[in-house]
């Protein structure tokens, strides 16, 4: 039997869709109510282009309600692919002006920017995505994670084929 050899793509893909959609099995509540199966996510991005782009892609099954870069030419792409999402170049404006409207937030950005963007996002209640590294210090990583625990949301580190 020819068993079709996951790509390191799918597996991206399949591990990001997972991240931001593991909540609906497992966390107690999206945006302060009982958590309903089958109900698409609103996902924003941060970091749109290069890797952000396959990030984006990789949720694009859920609902792409708002896209962050401060370089709006390079995430050109994702921009033409969605629309009618709200496009931002500061993410504290956009967890700000959208926080309501958002479930979970991707975050594939420069290093040094991984650990503030996902802190933010986190206080929110927001469910988050972020690549490799996690953090700069291992003071950030626990401090994330003591976070997730006291704001009940899943959260996901991808190292590109694999995610932990």
């Amino acid at each position: 039997m020819n068993k079709k050899q996951m790509t390191r793509r799918e597996a991206m893909a399949g591990a990001a869709a997972m991240a931001a959609s593991v909540h609906v099995a497992g966390c107690k509540t999206v945006r302060g109510t009982e958590a309903v199966s089958g109900r698409k996510l609103n996902i924003a991005c941060v970091g749109i282009g290069g890797k952000g782009n396959t990030d984006v892609t990789a949720v694009s099954g859920e609902n792409i309600v708002a896209l962050c870069d401060v370089d709006f030419e390079r995430g050109e792409k994702m921009l033409k692919t969605f629309p009618d999402a709200a496009r931002y170049q500061d993410y504290r404006k956009m967890l700000h002006e959208m926080g309501d409207q958002i479930d979970a937030v991707t975050v594939t950005t420069p290093d040094h920017m991984h650990y503030p963007i996902a802190r933010a996002a986190i206080e929110l209640g927001k469910h988050v995505y972020v690549q490799k590294p996690l953090t700069q210090h291992v003071y950030e990583a626990r401090h994330l994670a003591e976070l997730a625990r006291k704001h009940n949301v899943a959260t996901q580190m991808g190292n590109q084929g694999q995610a932990t």
